[in-house]
């Protein structure tokens, strides 16, 4: 079970995450109308609006997730808080289309996605990571429903102005937040690479560009679906834009159940690699029904409810196999690349999307979608299951030996990394217990004057 600590970090980063999504997603359902109403606008700059956010993240997440693995992570945050927050206010502030479109691009230059990931990571015990990730996971499913919901009536109240400065107070309150995180200092076998070899590193690892072609693959899907389906959603289930939100609820809870019990699978009986390849099948199963039978308003929601459940589970799994693959030195920099492939394959999902709706016949279009899934059940098929490490919850010595204390750890063939909270006087000490040997187990003993459990 989680920790009081793990519990209030957890909550905490899955807050800022949220919050931030929120911000994002509410722009989306009104823009396209709202946006005419700014100077200069045109349906090409109006899209560009939109998605300069997504490029921008995908650009900058990768210098920040390098600087992530050098520096403390916190600091990097808030700096990211406050671009999305003064990006908001530029945006809010501006009377052209021009002017949001440069506020959205420095609100997007806030690419901390994979930094708050590896915090998360760093202040949660490995038995408890997929845990932890997948309440993040669906606390950003719950932002997407909540935001497409509120979206289009908060606007009513406030204008698209307002929405903007709605988008500002969010990111501060994000900052607000990390008061709730405790501070970490990360120790492990230190490294002296450079910035581009640290990189070259990460993107040499075949296990781990699989899991960047998945998430990428992943949101082309999600991004391609909801510019496709709410049209059918009007004209084959005959529910009114107004009420999509209600449709998109019941889906996200029923993936939220379906979606823990599949993380005590991955996690306890160490069936991470085949819960991952029948999510795909889930999204396969679901494109194939909407081939199928979208003008059958029952079947329609079927197909959506089998994708949901894919989706939540997938977004669950990707980021904790993520972190347990990932170089303990290079976590942050393997988070920003997939966090860079998410809003890649966002960005693309968004133009496939636009291109199905011109199509005259619908069941193609779903027909694409699905071939695209089944091109990634393809190549993750040769996915390893992960290393799974465990961790030990450790009172800090006096002050004056704690840097001694932990190289004569990572000196142990099996100790993995040391994570310091000193504020609570405690570190996480993660270990592979299949390395970790005899001698080394003797050596743990010597060092706290006690056996241990491991």
């Amino acid at each position: 079970m989680m920790n009081a600590l793990e519990r209030r970090s957890t909550f905490a980063l899955s807050s800022i995450f949220a919050l931030r999504m929120l911000g994002l997603f509410m722009i989306i359902p009104v823009f396209a109308i709202e946006g005419q109403s700014y100077q200069y606008a045109t349906p090409g700059l109006i899209g560009l609006a939109v998605g300069v956010y997504g490029l921008s993240q995908a650009i900058l997440q990768i210098p920040f997730s390098l600087w992530a693995d050098r520096f403390s992570r916190k600091p990097l945050i808030i700096l990211g808080l406050l671009l999305f927050a003064i990006g908001g206010a530029v945006a809010a502030l501006s009377h052209t289309i021009y002017g949001v479109i440069i506020g959205r691009a420095i609100a997007g230059a806030g690419a901390v996605s994979a930094v708050v990931m590896a915090l998360l990571a760093d202040v949660t015990r490995e038995e408890y990571r997929t845990k932890a990730m997948a309440t993040m996971g669906m606390s950003i499913g719950l932002s997407f429903v909540v935001a497409f919901s509120v979206g289009p009536w908060l606007t009513s109240l406030v204008g698209i102005s307002g929405l903007f400065w709605v988008t500002t107070i969010m990111g501060l309150l994000a900052i607000a937040m990390l008061v709730f995180v405790p501070k970490t200092t990360r120790h492990h076998r230190s490294f002296q690479h450079g910035y581009l070899h640290q990189l070259k590193h990460v993107l040499s690892m075949g296990d781990l560009n699989r899991l960047h072609i998945s998430v990428f693959s992943l949101h082309l899907l999600l991004t391609a679906m909801f510019i496709y389906v709410p049209s059918q959603l009007i004209n084959f289930a005959h529910i009114p834009l107004s009420q999509h939100g209600w449709v998109y609820l019941p889906l996200l809870v029923i993936g939220v159940l379906f979606a823990f019990p599949s993380i005590i699978l991955a996690e306890k009986y160490r069936k991470m690699r085949g819960i991952f390849l029948t999510a795909i099948l889930g999204v396969i199963i679901g494109l194939a029904v909407l081939i199928f039978g979208f003008t059958s308003k029952y079947i329609l929601l079927l197909g959506l409810g089998f994708f949901f459940v894919a989706f939540n589970v997938m977004e669950a799994l990707l980021p904790s196999w993520l972190s347990k693959i990932a170089p303990i030195q290079s976590k942050a920099t393997a988070m920003g690349v997939n966090a860079s492939a998410q809003f890649l394959g966002a960005f693309v999902g968004g133009t496939l999307g636009g291109q199905l709706m011109k199509l005259h016949d619908t069941s193609v279009g779903w027909g694409i979608l699905c071939v695209i899934a089944l091109i990634w059940l393809i190549v993750s098929f040769s996915l390893r299951q992960p290393r799974y490490l465990s961790s030990m919850v450790l009172r800090l010595p006096e002050t004056d030996v704690a840097h001694q204390w932990t190289e004569q750890l990572l000196a142990i063939d099996g100790i993995e990394e040391v994570v310091v909270m000193p504020d609570q006087h405690v570190a996480y000490v993660k270990l592979d217990k299949k390395v970790l040997n005899d001698d080394g187990r003797q050596r743990l003993t010597q060092l706290f004057g006690k056996e241990l459990v491991i």
